[in-house]
């Protein structure tokens, strides 16, 4: 290692098989300090002054500060032709065979540029049903999806990347059953995350044990059938909808909460929640979200993120002394609200579709990382009563600099082209602001639609020397880690967690800090309550991961669900250890199971 910024092998890995420019095999920076510069150098070239910007942007790069998302690093100020957004919703699925194709080239041309994709299958119809005018069978959108992921192995099949997809189907939706089981083939739909579509109507449904019925849109033909109006994605309005079968809500409830028990998947999404608590509710309908579900997009939407590392604003670790200078997290954010808009002037994009959403809502997601480091420098427990305050103390001032600056920024450059002032100001989340904030609306507008989202950030933060990632606890203190090479083969890496190192660099000695809590230490509801935290300063979402120990009661766990919907969260994603995903992560010298699509690290880098 020759780069002083980094003091860990994998971080320079890290660094020079997915963030450094290359041009025809000869690297370009020479080291990370140009790969800063870079970035920076690219996204000051919207503004005025920019030489005056890129030495503020260079600022918050430096020291792995702030981490903008793995594309905006790896792209920004070279000559690819590639996206630097992370990831997409894709357009709405027709359901007829030219519909689901063009929908399949477009997910293609998008991961070709290294974008993430996620779909909605609920608009194709179920398995078995007469397909109009050929007289041929339909075979359900779990099939078609087989078809997706064959695609992105194929987009993927060279190269130090890793494919990423979300799938999403209606818990209405008449194959919801097969949909449930479909990962449990380990073999099927490795590219997915898949996650259900959970209404209100159905958490209601379960609460007072009622029948559920499984529907879809009505064909002209199926007028005799019994039918109930629904809204479904693909219409303007509520159209009719044919009821193939009932099944209890507990029923279909308990396979979600088993599937996952056993398989860790599917994820649930609460998508009335989600659309309603949506700062755009008056323009849009969601119905999916990115591959690691912090970003709920409409279609054609795009993520575009960055994580303030909080290690960084640590003062006096591992001392009495021990501060978190929250001001310098604000000026962090109020910059890298700046940094992330011009992202958005300044990247190519797969299709116009999404240059155009993205033009039109300027959606931008900081986040942060380091977090569990960053508690245990400062002497705090994760999960405990104090880690939960200080938390949401960082995320609200994150998130009230970031709505502040970009009210400064919509009074220099305008405000996003769907702003609505009265309806935007109404919204539900844009109410619990500041009165402050809320008149700088009134008088000025804002930059960006929506502007904090928490990424799991596994990659990037590997490349700030193994911090903790994203919301998460620290997984060990000496572990090894896969990461993919530039031949596409993986290689094992040991590592050691940030501030164990730090510590025992500051100490000299070989234990760990006092504060010090695996992920595998932790109550599922330790887990759960960090999340929600959060979340009433999130206007997007947050990925988590519910650590669940393999021996854990299944009657437990499946309350899990049910308190992330009560605490109010938008989705819920749990990880316990089984015969088809495997660990997460592993030990040194522990023998593992080959990486899978949904461990801890499964963002698009």
């Amino acid at each position: 290692m020759n780069d002083p910024h980094f003091t860990t092998p994998i971080a320079q890995h890290i660094w020079d098989t997915k963030y450094r420019h290359y041009e025809r095999g000869a690297a370009l920076d020479t080291c990370i300090e140009d790969t800063w510069q870079r970035v920076a150098k690219a996204l000051a070239a919207p503004e005025k002054n920019p030489e005056y910007w890129q030495a503020r942007f260079y600022d918050i790069l430096r020291d792995f500060k702030f981490l903008p998302g793995g594309r905006i690093q790896a792209g920004a100020g070279t000559a690819h032709q590639v996206t630097l957004f992370n990831c997409f919703v894709m357009g709405t699925i027709v359901d007829s065979m030219d519909g689901i194709f063009d929908a399949l080239k477009e997910g293609a041309l998008t991961m070709q540029q290294g974008g993430g994709a996620g779909y909605d299958f609920s608009t194709l119809r179920p398995r078995g049903v007469q397909a109009a005018g050929v007289g041929s069978v339909a075979s359900g959108p779990v099939s078609f999806m087989r078809i997706w992921d064959s695609m992105c192995a194929t987009i993927l099949s060279t190269g130090a990347r890793r494919g990423a997809m979300m799938g999403t189907l209606r818990c209405d939706h008449p194959d919801i059953e097969e949909f449930i089981a479909a990962k449990q083939d380990r073999s099927q739909l490795r590219h997915f995350n898949v996650s259900v579509l959970v209404s209100d109507a159905f958490m209601a449904a379960v609460s007072r044990d009622d029948d559920w019925p499984l529907v879809f849109p009505a064909g002209e033909s199926e007028t005799g059938s019994e039918l109930l109006m629904r809204n479904w994605p693909g219409y303007d309005d509520a159209v009719p909808c044919k009821v193939y079968k009932r099944i209890r809500a507990r029923t279909l409830w308990q396979k979600i909460m088993q599937a996952n028990y056993d398989y860790a998947e599917p994820g649930v999404l609460f998508i009335d929640r989600i659309n309603r608590l949506n700062n755009l509710y008056y323009c849009e309908t969601i119905q999916a979200t990115n591959p690691c579900g912090e970003v709920p997009l409409p279609p054609y939407g795009a993520c575009n993120l960055g994580s303030i590392n909080l290690t960084q604003f640590v003062r006096n670790p591992f001392t009495a002394q021990a501060s978190l200078d929250l001001e310098g997290i604000g000026a962090v954010a109020a910059t890298a609200v700046r940094l992330l808009d011009n992202v958005i002037d300044v990247s190519h994009f797969p299709l116009a579709r999404q240059a155009e959403q993205a033009q039109r809502s300027r959606r931008i997601g900081l986040g942060i990382t380091g977090l569990a480091d960053a508690l245990i420098m400062l002497q705090i427990r994760y999960g405990g009563n104090e880690a939960e305050k200080i938390t949401q103390q960082v995320m609200q001032h994150i998130c009230h600099a970031a709505y502040q600056a970009s009210i400064e920024l919509a009074r220099e450059k305008g405000a996003f082209p769907l702003f609505d002032k009265e309806k935007y100001l109404a919204g539900i989340f844009v109410r619990t602001l500041p009165e402050s904030i809320s008149e700088g609306i009134k008088q000025h507008g804002i930059r960006n639609s929506h502007l904090t989202a928490i990424a799991p950030a596994g990659t990037i933060s590997l490349l700030a020397n193994n911090v903790s990632s994203g919301l998460e606890p620290v997984f060990g203190s000496d572990y090894m880690r896969q990461v993919l090479k530039r031949d596409g083969c993986y290689a094992d890496y040991e590592v050691t967690d940030y501030a164990a190192a730090l510590w025992r660099k500051e100490r000299a000695r070989d234990d760990l800090p006092p504060a010090f809590v695996t992920a595998h230490a932790l109550t599922p509801d330790e887990h759960l309550h960090m999340q929600a935290a959060i979340q009433p300063y999130v206007d997007q979402a947050i990925s988590k991961t519910i650590n669940v120990p393999a021996d854990y009661d299944f009657e437990a766990f499946s309350t899990l669900y049910q308190k992330a919907y009560d605490f109010g969260l938008k989705g819920c994603t749990t990880f316990r250890p089984n015969a088809v995903t495997g660990e997460i992560l592993h030990k040194p010298d522990v023998e593992h199971a080959a990486p899978h699509c949904c461990g801890l690290e499964r963002e698009p880098d």
